[in-house]
C-alpha cells in the first residue's frame, strides 16, 4: 500500500492520512472474508434468515449481483470455492479431478444471497464459500480516498496492491508493469498520466498454483479462476483498465482476465468511460481507442539522474561482460499490522573506492526522511544528483515481502562499467523503527557466482546471483 497526500500543510496532510487509514480499518471490519470477526464472516455464518446489514455490505453484495449479470457469470463471489479446491489439490501435488471441478461449478452457479434494499437486509442462502475479492479492494480504496479529501487533503494518490486511484488536485504518472518481467526494476510496458481517474491491473503472472515444479514467480496456473468452468483462466497475461471509479476499474480488469477478447470489447462498450490495455499469452497487445490519450513518453527508470559523462569510453577488453547480469533477491521483514510503515530501502552499487556508481532501486514515502538512509543519502550528496519524477506502478496483486532486482552492469549514466570488484549495498530504515545495512563485495569477471547474505531485523534474507542472461 502506497499513499501520497497533498494538503495545505503537514498537519492537514497527516490528518488526511489518518482518516484514510481509519476508513480502511472500518471497511476491513465489514468486508473482510479473512477476518473471523468481520461483519461479512458473521453474516456468512447464518443461513436462511434476513439479516440487517450495513450499507457497505449491502452495496458490495448488490455490486456483485450487477457484475455477475454484466459479465455472464465471469465475476462471482463464490469463485472462492474453486480457489480452495485448487489450493487443496496443489498441496496434494495433483490437479483437481473432473468430478471435483464439476461439483465446485455446480455449487458456484447457485444463488447465494437475496437482498432487500428497502429494509436493508441480506439473506444468506447457501453454504458455498464466499470471498468479496475482485473490485472490493477498489470499493474500499474509493471510500478511503474520499475520507482523506473530506479531512482536508486537496489531492490523493492511493496505490493498494497495484490498483491506483488519483483524486483531487493532483496528477500522477503510473507505470504499467510488464507481466513478463523478472525483476521489480525492469522497464514498464507503458506509462500513463492520471487525474481524477482510477486504474486497476489484473493478471495471471504473479500468483497461482504449481503441481509439477516448485512454486516460482511464474506459477503453472493462474490464481484467477473462471467460475463458469472452475478452471484457471490464463489466456490474458495482464489486463489494465482506466475508469472513473476504482470499483469499476477493478471489476472490469478482473472480468477481462476471464472473458475472451471479443467479450471484453463488448463489456467495455456496455460499461462506457473505460479504457484498457490487454496483453495476451500469445504476445498480442490490444488497446482501446482511447488508451493513447492517457499515454506519455517513457522516462528513464533510474531513481536519480547523474550529470552527463565526459569520461573516456571503457576499453572493450576490460568492460563488463554483457552476457551477464546480477539478480538481487530481497525478503523484507513481515509485520502483521496494516498500519505499520514499510521500511525505506535503497539498493545501490559502489566501486572499490566506495563511490556510488548506480542506484538500482529506491523505495521511500516522504522526501524529508530520505536522509535516514544515511549511507545511500551521503553518497548521493557527494555526487550532487537531483531526484527524478516520482511514479507509482499498476500491476497484478502480488504476495508481499519477497522482491527481485536486477543490475545490468551499467552505471547511472547508462554506460557499462569495467569488469572487476564492486560492492552491492542494501540499506533499510523504518520510520520510528530500526536500521540495517548490508554490503557485499563481488568480483564481476564473467564467471557465475552466488552469494547468500545474512538476514536481520529489516532485511530478512538476501541473495546475489551473478549469471548469464
Amino acid at each position: 500500500m502506497e499513499v501520497m497526500v497533498r494538503a495545505a500543510n503537514r498537519s492537514e496532510a497527516e490528518r488526511s492520512e489518518a482518516a484514510l487509514l481509519a476508513s480502511i480499518g472500518r471497511q476491513n471490519l465489514i468486508l473482510s472474508a479473512w477476518s473471523s470477526v468481520s461483519e461479512l464472516s458473521h453474516w456468512v455464518a447464518t443461513q436462511g434468515n434476513a439479516i440487517k446489514v450495513s450499507r457497505d455490505l449491502l452495496d458490495v453484495l448488490a455490486l456483485f449481483d450487477y457484475w455477475r449479470e454484466e459479465t455472464s457469470g465471469a465475476l462471482n463471489a463464490s469463485a472462492e470455492t474453486a480457489g480452495r479446491l485448487w489450493q487443496r489439490t496443489a498441496l496434494e501435488h495433483r490437479q483437481p479431478t473432473q468430478s471435483e471441478i464439476a461439483q465446485a461449478v455446480n455449487s458456484m452457479q447457485k444463488q447465494h444471497w437475496q437482498l432487500d434494499q428497502v429494509n436493508g437486509t441480506a439473506t444468506h442462502l447457501t453454504d458455498t464459500p464466499l470471498a468479496l475479492a475482485s473490485f472490493t479492494k477498489g470499493y474500499i480504496a474509493g471510500h478511503a480516498a474520499d475520507a482523506a479529501l473530506a479531512a482536508g487533503a486537496t489531492g490523493v494518490v492511493f496505490n493498494i496492491g497495484g490498483d491506483i486511484i488519483v483524486r483531487g488536485n493532483i496528477t500522477q504518472l503510473v507505470d504499467i508493469a510488464n507481466p513478463l518481467a523478472d525483476a521489480e526494476n525492469d522497464a514498464a510496458i507503458d506509462q500513463i498520466v492520471l487525474q481524477n481517474r482510477a486504474v486497476a491491473t489484473s493478471g495471471s503472472y504473479r500468483r497461482g498454483f504449481s503441481f509439477t515444479t516448485p512454486f516460482s514467480r511464474r506459477p503453472e496456473f493462474s490464481h484467477i479462476l473462471d467460475p463458469r468452468t472452475g478452471r484457471p483462466a490464463g489466456h490474458i497475461l495482464s489486463s489494465t483498465v482506466i475508469a472513473n471509479d476504482p470499483a469499476t476499474a477493478g471489476a472490469v480488469a478482473t472480468a477481462f482476465s476471464v472473458l475472451t477478447v471479443d467479450e471484453s470489447r463488448s463489456l467495455a462498450a456496455r460499461t462506457g468511460s473505460v479504457e484498457y490495455l490487454l496483453l495476451t499469452r500469445n504476445g498480442d497487445r490490444i488497446a482501446s481507442d482511447g488508451w493513447k490519450s492517457y499515454q506519455t513518453p517513457a522516462l528513464l527508470t533510474a531513481s536519480y539522474a547523474a550529470p552527463a559523462s565526459t569520461a573516456p569510453a571503457v576499453p572493450a577488453e576490460s568492460a563488463w561482460s554483457q552476457g551477464f547480469e546480477l539478480d538481487i533477491n530481497l525478503e523484507l521483514a513481515r509485520i502483521n499490522d496494516f498500519r505499520s510503515h514499510r521500511p525505506y530501502v535503497a539498493v545501490w552499487v559502489e566501486d572499490q573506492d566506495h563511490l556510488p556508481i548506480r542506484t538500482i532501486s529506491l523505495w521511500f514515502g516522504k522526501m524529508r526522511y530520505l536522509e535516514e538512509l544515511r549511507s545511500w543519502y551521503h553518497g548521493e550528496q557527494r555526487r550532487g544528483n537531483g531526484n527524478d519524477i516520482i511514479r507509482t506502478v499498476s500491476s497484478a496483486t502480488r504476495s508481499p515481502g519477497r522482491y527481485t532486482l536486477k543490475w545490468d552492469g551499467k552505471d547511472d549514466k547508462g554506460e557499462f562499467v569495467k569488469a572487476g570488484k564492486y560492492s552491492i549495498c542494501v540499506e533499510a530504515a523504518r520510520e520510528h523503527g530500526t536500521y540495517q545495512i548490508i554490503r557485499q563485495e563481488m568480483d564481476f569477471n564473467g564467471k557465475p557466482q552466488q552469494v547468500t547474505l545474512p538476514g536481520g531485523i529489516e532485511i530478512g534474507a538476501a541473495a546475489l546471483d551473478y549469471h548469464k542472461r
